[in-house]
């Protein structure tokens, strides 16, 4: 089983929102519908870069490395 630390960008404020899952596609749906607190008024959202990780354990580590100045420094790189 996979882990994806996932990024999804608000259309409407440009801000971003890092998480992880197990189901990638489900937890995408669930933003998308509004179903989760921390992002239903930003959107709509859109899925601008992912990670699968072999565990949830490194996952985990890697949405905290996102969360950094560093991280963020990363992503920006990667998507614009």
């Amino acid at each position: 089983m996979f882990y994806y630390t996932y990024v999804l960008k608000s259309n409407k404020d440009k801000q971003l929102y890092i998480g992880f899952t197990n189901d990638l596609k489900n937890r995408v749906a669930m933003h998308d519908a509004g179903k989760v607190e921390a992002t239903k008024i930003r959107r709509p959202l859109e899925l601008v870069y992912y990670e699968a990780c072999k565990s949830e354990k490194l996952a985990i580590k890697r949405e905290k490395y996102f969360k950094t100045g560093y991280g963020r420094r990363f992503l920006k790189e990667r998507i614009g």
